[in-house]
């Protein structure tokens, strides 16, 4: 099949994920990819600076994850894991809770973001509900995005990305997220109102709410939004005070992306519940988990069933999926994974600071492996008239950022050489100079 002839049944077939297919140019075919490179059945190269959706650490098709992949395929590639276990999945769970905080404990599988979400959800309603506590609140930050499913986007529906679907999801209490950027003046005050608006709503309705949930560092879809490790230390201390569960969505911050194997970690803040996938195999296959307390696990203890957990997923804990989460584990030690990272972020710095007072940009930041800008525009957010003329530029050059909407940012996969990184950052500053808005 040529690439015409491809493009052609992709459009006649495929319906493509945040798409306005009657306006979106045509698809790029990738046939293959190895590192940091994308390489489309027409011949051209594309330098993958956004991990393919947050997902890619190792880089594309490493071998160790593929042979891994491959030698599990020949001797067991699925099975219910309802009344059946099997090793990728019990040395994956060993795995993740060692390196985890010791009272994260019990790791429940699932196959991507949002379920991870849904799962942390439903089990912290149900935990109290088994304890004879009808908890039916659950408190969010504003601009969090949490994935896609109804669970999920309840959760997320600040984001705005949702207002379609506002009638079928359940209603969730939001308070401000200070965000932050360098230089930035205001950042204290901006954290003292959001920790008083969270006082506030605890000291109102904490023996109604089942969970606190936040993205740790980054709000990631909304924008890349940063916030300080002061104000998580703050707010995890509040929360854990008024005897409500903390859960972290780490699903896109997870495994190296702002420095530290865990955003959590880094903010040295102990969650109850933690939401993981994207990097958790590499980017190789579907999977996700939600690793919770081991108080939490005895919570749905019983001789009845109706205490429970009653949920799953066909394809939970695929044996696949295991094993190249846990041949991906082992790379970060055996590659030294987070020096990789503290490289990029070096170099990241090293790059935004002449740009820092440019007449173009605005709120330069930076954590682990993410950079991030904003351009100033008249029509900020994620429907920025910007955007398309960003993405094209750069795919022109052989980059692939993904802008969200005004906002430019980098999230490269680890093994990205430092040659690579710089091209990505003339890139940028070719865009600022060249691109009227």
């Amino acid at each position: 099949m040529n690439n015409k002839e491809l493009i052609k049944l992709d459009r006649s077939h495929v319906w493509h994920p945040f798409t306005q297919e009657a306006t979106a140019p045509d698809p790029i075919p990738i046939i293959s990819a190895s590192g940091t490179t994308l390489n489309s059945t027409n011949g051209k190269k594309y330098l993958d600076l956004i991990s393919s959706w947050w997902l890619t650490t190792h880089g594309h098709a490493h071998p160790t994850i593929a042979k891994a992949i491959a030698k599990q395929a020949k001797q067991l590639e699925q099975v219910i894991f309802a009344g059946f276990t099997h090793k990728p999945a019990v040395t994956l769970a060993k795995k993740i809770t060692d390196i985890l905080p010791k009272k994260l404990s019990r790791v429940f599988f699932s196959d991507n973001g949002s379920t991870s979400v849904e799962v942390a959800l439903k089990m912290a309603r149900q935990f109290y509900l088994n304890q004879g506590e009808q908890r039916d609140k659950f408190l969010a930050f504003e601009g969090g995005y949490h994935g896609d499913t109804v669970g999920a986007m309840s959760v997320g529906a600040t984001t705005g990305f949702f207002d379609p679907f506002k009638t079928m999801m359940f209603p969730v209490d939001t308070i401000s997220f200070p965000e932050t950027w360098q230089d930035d003046p205001n950042v204290e005050k901006k954290e003292e109102q959001s920790l008083a608006e969270l006082d506030k709503y605890l000291n109102k309705h904490k023996k109604q709410c089942a969970g606190v949930l936040i993205e740790p560092l980054v709000q990631g879809a909304s924008g890349m939004r940063m916030c300080r490790e002061q104000f998580m230390q703050k707010m995890a201390k509040m929360v854990k005070q008024a005897g409500v569960l903390l859960i972290c969505d780490e699903v896109m911050t997870g495994f190296g992306r702002t420095g530290e194997m865990f955003a959590s970690q880094k903010a040295k803040i102990k969650p109850d519940i933690i939401c993981l996938s994207k990097g958790l195999t590499a980017g190789f296959m579907p999977l996700s988990v939600t690793v919770c307390s081991q108080d939490i696990y005895e919570g749905f203890l019983s001789a009845n069933f109706d205490k429970a957990f009653a949920h799953g997923h066909s394809f939970t804990a695929n044996s696949l999926s295991c094993a190249a989460a846990v041949a991906s584990l082992k790379l970060f030690k055996k590659e030294k994974t987070l020096k990789k990272v503290a490289k990029i972020e070096k170099i990241h710095k090293q790059r935004i600071t002449p740009l820092l007072n440019h007449e173009k940009i605005e709120k330069p930041r930076i954590t682990g492996a993410i950079a991030a800008l904003d351009f100033k525009t008249k029509d900020p957010g994620y429907t920025s008239k910007i955007a398309p003329l960003l993405k094209e530029f750069f795919i022109n050059r052989g980059l692939l950022i993904r802008p969200l909407g005004n906002v430019l940012y980098l999230l490269p996969p680890y093994c990205i050489s430092n040659k690579e990184l710089h091209k990505a950052w003339d890139g940028i500053e070719a865009a600022i100079a060249e691109i009227d808005f």
